[in-house]
């Protein structure tokens, strides 16, 4: 038997539902058979003539030969992935040669027919992409392949809506009226634009946030110091653009753009104010529901993507953003599946398998690296093995080496001993991509002015919760709070041996914790959206477990969030005799119990069946939502220790539970794909279920507080044994039954908006905008 073509095409066959099933075929027993398959269609669109670029399928094909189709589109061959694809069909077919920013994942369509007398069964799952160009591409810049294209044009999408409906014999046909209408859709509702009734929506959204100026008293600092903090805030700057570049492949360009042409118009104003808040073109308090489309995007020019044209500059493109935010932020390929990254990650060793999951690093593909140099790929399947780690320190570098350098300027110059360590040891890390020592040196902090920066929290990362985001934290230490609160460090071990779980799940060896308070002077990086009062760090469960962790207090933030947010919600929503119990002190003391408790409880875990493990990377995506509604929940049980053991006032025994509700309705606000707001929809509504929290006919809430220590207790428990065997089962289960907008909280949510309570507050920095001024 002769051996088959080395050319000849395979593909994945899927379930009827779009999974792998393992097996592969070539394309033309797939065809035979009707198996289920996927594939791209790329559409060029030009934004100026509205027209979509149309291509004649040459005359030898052996699927509707001789007729009009998408501009771009061809099979996903085994092993390989749909972007790599995308781009390397359109490069083939046209010679048009696009990075991954100029590629928007609009739908997938699943079509199903049969052609040629039956001999042509096509089930096909395609990956439906739109490229959006700001001019039509002259025809003569295109490069076509002979073989499968035979002519290109352009047409309007009016006319070719209406010749596909009509199923006109020269055009592939498409249903306009089922879901490939989605194209034609996307597009009208795109570009017909009321600039009135858009700048009134982006001002209702803006006007959840309440503008708030905050800063500190510098006098305590030397002149020296006050050099130093010059540094280190321009170095919290560069953060940003850091985080910037995690979230999104197009955001940082997408930055640039609407802060270039915020001058042109209010709606480009108002575009950039809230995009300036949530840091990305998805609105944090709208479960990420996007307030900008591609067509808000930035323009990029590539005089090289195409064949060179006389008085032609060359193509220029919207950098594109998907609708969806994407789960994996721009920590890993965007059309990665986790199938795709499990079965990567179990063909590694163990050390490859840690790197992996590990903090520090962002998974790329290979092939999609050859098509950005240039590198033809070829027709050869690529294997799992086409994804790779690549460490912070070398995605980001040009970023890091910047900050690094104003670090160790800022570190020669401080007189505070700790906070010289500190900087010289994070300057070093970003460049190593190692940030234990510093991350050690981080929590031995004393110094009157407190600096946090570097790759911390894993929100983003809603894919697995892997990989950790950038952020920055500059303030002065209130000494007299910080001392104040001592009491809380100091007893996290007679916390962690009275958790309500069983004593086998209990750790021996809790550090104590230290806390600072700082009045905050400039953040940066990884605060969109809601702005956070507290943050309890490290996350690096090698540090957690030999040292605990360190917490710092954000006074001016959580008084700033009391004034705006708290006490109107409570004049809303808790029952007037209850009203006079909520207070900045109960308030402020259940913060720093829930940054304590983030602290003790299950970290490094041993799974039932021995093996060892952490909370982290076995409940994954679902890790930061439990935790977060852990340390709340916990934090409200270790208030009621306290006062049982005489070390907090009982003044606190009624406030702290009112507080505390009043503080249910303010998280939930922040929306369900936020991991605070998903873990106190998840308390308010146990606690409700459990009676602890009543509601009355005329709309108010109040505690009960003959059931509230029970409900607070059973959920503690709850949440702490789940953590404690990694039962990621049990937490879907507590997540999907509780983690929802019941009708109560309803309620209270739509009063609150009646009445246009503020939902957060956007900071405004007065002292560091004067010291970075240029």
């Amino acid at each position: 038997m002769a051996a088959p073509s080395q050319q000849e095409e395979y593909l994945d066959v899927l379930t009827k539902s779009g999974h792998k099933t393992g097996i592969s075929k070539t394309r033309g027993l797939v065809h035979r058979d009707g198996d289920y398959h996927r594939a791209v269609h790329v559409w060029i669109y030009s934004e100026s003539t509205h027209e979509l670029l149309l291509q004649k399928r040459a005359d030898c094909k052996d699927s509707w030969p001789g007729q009009w189709d998408i501009s771009s589109a061809g099979h996903i061959s085994a092993g390989d992935s749909s972007l790599v694809t995308a781009r390397r069909e359109l490069q083939e077919e046209l010679g048009v040669d696009l990075p991954e920013d100029a590629f928007e994942l609009l739908f997938v369509f699943l079509q199903e027919c049969v052609i040629n007398d039956g001999n042509y069964i096509n089930n096909e799952f395609n990956d439906v992409y739109l490229v959006t160009t700001i001019a039509p591409i002259p025809l003569e810049a295109f490069s076509l392949q002979e073989s499968e294209v035979s002519a290109v044009k352009y047409i309007s999408c009016e006319e070719y809506k209406s010749l596909l409906a009509k199923e006109d014999p020269f055009y592939v046909p498409y249903d306009v009226n089922g879901q490939y209408g989605q194209l034609f859709d996307f597009i009208a509702q795109r570009y017909r634009e009321n600039r009135e009734e858009r700048s009134l929506a982006l001002q209702r959204q803006l006007n959840r946030y309440a503008p708030v100026t905050l800063g500190a008293e510098l006098q305590w600092l030397s002149d020296a110091d006050k050099e130093a903090l010059e540094l280190i805030l321009k170095a919290a700057m560069i953060i940003d653009d850091i985080f910037y570049q995690q979230v999104c492949v197009s955001n940082p360009a997408l930055r640039d753009y609407l802060k270039d042409h915020v001058d042109i118009s209010p709606l480009n104003k108002l575009k950039w104010e809230y995009f300036a808040i949530n840091k990305s073109p998805w609105s944090s308090l709208d479960e990420n529901q996007a307030f900008l489309t591609t067509a808000d995007s930035a323009i990029k020019l590539l005089p090289h993507a195409t064949k060179p044209v006389l008085d032609w500059k060359g193509l220029e493109y919207r950098a594109a953003f998907p609708l969806t935010k994407p789960p994996g932020a721009n920590f890993y390929p965007s059309d990665m599946e986790k199938l795709e990254f499990e079965l990567w990650k179990n063909s590694l060793s163990e050390d490859e398998k840690q790197e992996a999951m590990g903090f520090f690093n962002v998974v790329k593909r290979r092939s999609g690296v050859n098509l950005d140099a240039h590198i033809d790929g070829g027709d050869c399947a690529v294997s799992v093995h086409d994804l790779y780690c690549v460490p912070f320190s070398e995605e980001y570098r040009s970023h890091l080496k910047k900050a690094s350098d104003l670090l160790h300027k800022a570190g020669g110059l401080t007189s505070f001993p700790s906070l010289k360590r500190l900087l010289h040891s994070k300057a070093d890390a970003f460049l190593s991509n190692d940030y234990y020592d510093s991350d050690i040196a981080w929590m031995e902090l004393d110094s009157k002015l407190d600096v946090t920066i570097g790759p911390y929290e894993t929100y983003e990362d809603t894919l697995f919760g892997y990989k950790a985001t950038f952020e920055a934290f500059i303030g002065i230490r209130d000494d007299n709070a910080t001392e104040k609160l001592k009491l809380f460090g100091d007893h996290l071990l007679v916390l962690e041996q009275n958790l309500p779980m069983n004593d086998s799940f209990k750790s021996k060896d809790v550090s104590p914790a230290p806390i600072r308070v700082i009045q905050l002077l400039y953040n940066s990086g990884d605060v969109k959206g809601p702005q956070t009062v507290a943050f309890n760090l490290p996350n690096d469960e090698r540090i957690v477990k030999d040292r605990g962790t360190s917490m710092v207090m954000l006074k001016n933030v959580s008084e700033a969030k009391f004034e705006h947010i708290l006490l109107p919600i409570a004049k809303a929503c808790i029952s007037k005799e209850q009203q006079d119990l909520v207070d900045f002190d109960s308030f402020f003391t259940h913060t720093i119990c829930h940054e304590c408790c983030h602290g003790i409880g299950p970290h490094s875990i041993v799974l039932p069946d021995g093996r060892e493990s952490t909370v982290r990377l076995e409940l994954q995506e679902l890790h930061s939502a439990l935790e977060e509604a852990k340390a709340d929940i916990v934090g409200l049980w270790a208030l009621n220790f306290f006062i049982s053991q005489d070390l907090l006032p009982s003044t606190l025994s009624k406030s702290m539970y009112v507080s505390f509700l009043a503080g249910c309705f303010r998280s939930v606000r922040f929306g369900l794909d936020e991991a605070h707001g998903k873990g106190q929809a998840l308390q308010f509504n146990w606690l409700f279920e459990k009676e602890a929290f009543i509601l009355h006919p005329d709309g108010r809430f109040s505690v009960n507080f003959d059931k509230v220590k029970d409900a607070v207790e059973s959920l503690s428990s709850k949440i702490l044994t789940i953590q404690a065997t990694g039962d990621k089962n049990a937490a879907t289960s507590l997540l999907q039954e509780y983690c929802k907008i019941t009708n109560p909280l309803r309620l209270a949510l739509d009063k609150l908006v009646c009445l246009e309570v503020p939902v957060d507050i956007a900071p405004k920095f007065s002292v560091a905008d004067q010291i970075c001024v240029e």
